[in-house]
Order: C-alpha cells, then structure tokens, then sequence
C-alpha cells in the first residue's frame, strides 16, 4: 500500500500494490501544470483510493486528458485520461518509500531551456 496527498492534506490517496517505474513528461501542459517537468506512475483507476474528493478539482487540458489537483493548496495530484483504465498520480505526492525510480523521459523536445536531462535515462522525443 502506498499513501499520499496534497500540499495540506485536504486531498489524500492510497494505491493498492508496487508503483510501475515513473516517467518524467516535459510536454508544455505538463509543464504549465506542475511548474517544472512532471514526474508520475501510471496505476490501474481501480487500485486507487481517494478521500476528501470534495476538495479535488479537475480540469479539462484537451479532449482526451484532464488533470486533478487540490482545489484549497493547488497541490497538481493526477493526470486523468477517463477513457482509459490508468491514472497518472504526481511522485512528489507520495510519502516515503515509493520503492521505484524513474524510467523514461518524455515530451522531450518540448522540454524547458533552463535545464539539461544528464541522468541517461531513455528519452521520447514525442
């Protein structure tokens, strides 16, 4: 079981089962969103828990994606595709130990220009 939550706890979560390997998403909505990169696993929607769901809000940044995060704080929470069966749950959310580490960056070619990606991880131009 991992736990976590936002910035003042008004939004907590649980997930159910291991994190999969994170990916860091350098696309200009990610980055727009989280005010860096944004670094999140993947989880299957019904291995997630949510309390306090009342202070979560979601907002729509294309017709396939919308994001969630807390609407007292700000805290940016989860990367939501409601079609699929997976949501993206933010990694600087989670409390110690997540027990993974980051695997792949994506959206490179959108990345910012105030920064380099030197850790040799694979990069997704797209």
């Amino acid at each position: 079981m991992h736990k976590g939550s936002c910035l003042c706890g008004a939004v907590r979560f649980e997930v159910e089962g291991d994190l999969p390997a994170p990916d860091a998403c350098h696309c200009t909505k990610c980055r727009k969103h989280s005010g860096h990169y944004f670094a999140s696993t993947d989880v299957k929607k019904d291995a997630l828990s949510i309390t306090g769901e009342d202070n979560l809000s979601w907002f729509a940044s294309s017709e396939k994606v919308r994001r969630g995060f807390c609407a007292t704080c700000g805290a940016s929470l989860f990367f939501d595709p409601p079609h699929l069966d997976w949501i993206g749950i933010a990694m600087g959310a989670f409390d110690k130990p997540t027990n993974t580490r980051l695997g792949i960056h994506i959206f490179v070619a959108d990345k910012g220009d105030y920064y380099d990606i030197t850790d040799g991880l694979p990069q997704n131009q797209q």
